[in-house]
């Protein structure tokens, strides 16, 4: 396996350390491990991708310091994919969605990602959960390891009853901790429903859910 490999496998199984009993920033990331998760995103990531409102986001392959997002505001997108791949694996699906979401929010009230970044950070989150709960996998191709997606069935991870409440209180607390939805200005439907505009996936490993389109 070569280092890059290494490096990510290492940070998934930090990753899962930082789990339901320390505190979210307890255990970081190295910056090393945060750029292969980076790398790994950018190969997953679509050159256009397709909104619920039937609008294209274009993204240019070769200009991926145009839209990369630092290495600081990476690390923070990790750490919420963290908590959405612990709900889906607590079957805390609606909390997952939340999740994300408020992630989404947060850096959309930032104001300062193109459209193509807010892709790319949706993409570094799900990448994330991919990552997390198996359904992405390392293989050998050309003499160096690349990530694929793993459609195969996959044992069931455990969660147990305090797990899955610690989690839920920690993404109640991230999701108050960031902006509120402003539905009715944003065009948005109810919650459970996917919003009209946002360049976003859900969180979830299902690959139908984020509204990527590949040409």
């Amino acid at each position: 396996m070569n280092t890059r490999a290494g490096v990510v496998l290492a940070g998934v199984a930090a990753l899962a350390l930082w789990g339901t009993s320390a505190p979210a920033g307890a255990q970081e990331l190295s910056e090393h491990a945060v750029r292969s998760f980076m790398e790994y995103a950018w190969s997953l990531t679509p050159q256009q991708f397709s909104k619920p409102d039937g609008s294209v986001i274009v993204i240019d392959k070769n200009k991926k310091a145009e839209v990369e997002v630092p290495i600081d505001v990476a690390r923070d997108v990790i750490k919420a994919g963290r908590l959405s791949a612990h709900a889906q694996i607590c079957d805390l699906r609606d909390d997952q969605v939340l999740n994300h979401r408020a992630l989404m929010r947060r850096e959309e009230a930032k104001k300062r990602w193109t459209p193509q970044q807010m892709v790319y950070i949706s993409q570094l989150h799900l990448t994330t959960v991919m990552l997390m709960t198996g359904r992405i996998r390392l293989v050998e191709q050309d003499g160096d390891k690349q990530v694929v997606v793993d459609e195969k069935k996959q044992p069931p991870q455990t969660c147990s009853d305090e797990q899955r409440a610690k989690i839920k209180e920690m993404i109640t607390a991230y999701v108050a901790a960031s902006p509120a939805p402003n539905l009715a200005a944003a065009g948005q439907p109810a919650p459970g429903k996917a919003p009209a505009g946002a360049p976003v996936s859900t969180g979830s490993t299902s690959l139908s859910e984020t509204a990527i389109e590949k040409r």
